[in-house]
């Protein structure tokens, strides 16, 4: 297929078209982020369905097509800004639904948006809605000056839920989802100062360890030195399987598939401009494991890592209560590198229980495998540049440490190529309170994308 020809994209006079239609981009991400769309909560079904036909009319608003596709659970929300068959087909994937928000540290109500200057302040601002409506705009700003792309949208409510019909569903829809690439914008920058996107995700393992040792709970003075307590058996269980104070994973094998990073990923990271004061700082730390900064991103990108998120069990209330309890149960999850598999780390985990605590229960939840990104070809070539045309430089290839569950799906049902232009920043507060996005990001988002739409038609 020969190249398609339409004039070169204008920076200063789409700059302009988006200025002016900032008012009409902030009303639309207003009536939106104010939808509790809040997957997670059973009590939120409507309101999920409410943000699924609000973020349908917001395609059709811009110009195209779209239709809610349902699931079995949260639907999904497919969209097209068609410009002509036979031409390059590119389709952007985003989620609407978001986390909670019952965080007490929040200043505002989280689902009533807040415009502080150039900041946009509400659940769902940067995760995901905001750089969901800059993809929209700016596939709507390509059309606008003729660029001869299709442009589709895939809009998932079930991504804060790990994503539990979305291979299932696509897999259905197929034929009609068929796409010549696919380009992700729901990851993070390391800083505003240099763009970067991911080149690989890490993916996730979840588990319940659960331990019986009784059927209630029982007077320490009468039992204890002899009962069995299990939150002390749990306790010991979990620092047997991680080193608290370093975080090194103690069981053996955990590591055999983990690949090394190339000397270009590492160039890449010393790069980035990340640095381990703004790390701290964005994310409230106080002190981290360790202070050298490309060890401190290998640790949150290119490495596995198993947490402890809590073990419960016993008496919680005021006082002390002097029982020995009858069951506990620690919420454990591993973040898994490409080349490691969620089966494999199952079997790790099971093996090594069984042998230290035959009677507790494994119980997985939420497997994700990792994804491995591309850094060469037209494509990546095409994200290094739209990113230059908006925001003045190539970004770096570095990676995500999150997971993002329909990456691996979408790749592996529709066989098409996944990127990444991402637009938020790690001040925005990813699933933290006071989560905001800016306007300076979306607007850059607006002209990156539009950008984008172009390379990719110009490839043909």
């Amino acid at each position: 297929m020969k190249p398609t020809s339409h004039p070169e994209l204008s920076k200063k006079e789409m700059l302009a078209a988006v200025r002016a239609g900032r008012a009409a981009w902030e009303r639309r991400l207003q009536e939106l982020v104010e939808i509790p769309s809040v997957s997670g909560d059973p009590d939120r079904k409507r309101d999920v369905r409410r943000a699924a036909e609000s973020a349908a009319q917001a395609i059709r608003d811009a110009g195209g097509d779209a239709k809610i596709v349902e699931t079995g659970g949260h639907p999904l929300v497919h969209g097209r800004l068609r410009a002509g068959d036979g031409l390059p087909t590119v389709t952007v994937y985003n989620h609407i639904d978001v986390q909670p928000a019952n965080e007490p540290e929040w200043k505002s109500e989280p689902f009533k948006l807040l415009r502080k200057g150039d900041t946009y302040v509400a659940r769902g601002t940067t995760d995901d809605k905001g750089p969901a409506l800059s993809a929209l705009a700016g596939a709507r700003l390509a059309r606008e000056r003729g660029v001869r792309a299709n442009v589709h949208f895939l809009w998932e409510l079930e991504e804060e839920i790990g994503s539990p019909n979305f291979e299932r569903t696509i897999r259905a829809h197929k034929r009609e989802l068929a796409t010549g690439s696919v380009v992700v914008s729901d990851t993070v920058w390391v800083s505003r100062r240099q763009p970067a996107c991911p080149a690989g995700l890490r993916g996730l393992q979840g588990f319940r360890i659960s331990l019986e040792t009784g059927a209630t709970d029982q007077h320490s003075g009468t039992t204890g030195g002899a009962a069995r307590n299990p939150v002390a058996e749990l306790a010991d269980l979990v620092a047997a399987m991680v080193d608290g104070r370093t975080g090194r994973v103690k069981i053996p094998g955990f590591y055999d598939d983990v690949v090394k990073p190339t000397r270009a990923e590492l160039r890449d990271l010393a790069r980035c401009g990340f640095t381990t004061a703004g790390f701290k700082k964005d994310h409230l730390l106080r002190s981290l494991r360790v202070d050298d900064p490309i060890e401190v991103m290998k640790r949150i990108w290119l490495m596995p890592t198993m947490e402890i998120h809590g073990i419960a069990g016993g008496y919680q209330g005021p006082g002390v209560k002097t029982v020995v309890p009858p069951r506990a149960t620690a919420i454990v999850s591993c973040r898994l590198v490409p080349d490691m598999k969620a089966s494999k780390i199952v079997a790790l985990v099971r093996d090594f229980v069984r042998a230290r605590c035959p009677d507790a229960v494994v119980r997985p939840e939420h497997a994700l495998e990792p994804f491995r990104g591309r850094t060469t070809g037209s494509l990546p070539d095409a994200i290094r540049g739209a990113m230059k045309f908006a925001f003045g430089k190539e970004p770096v290839f570095v990676r995500e440490g999150g997971s993002i569950g329909a990456v691996v799906s979408i790749e592996k049902v529709l066989r098409a190529p996944v990127h990444f232009l991402g637009l938020s920043l790690p001040e925005h507060g990813y699933h933290a309170p006071n989560e905001n996005f800016d306007w300076r990001q979306a607007e850059g988002g607006m002209l990156a994308f539009a950008s984008y739409f172009d390379r990719v038609a110009r490839l043909g």
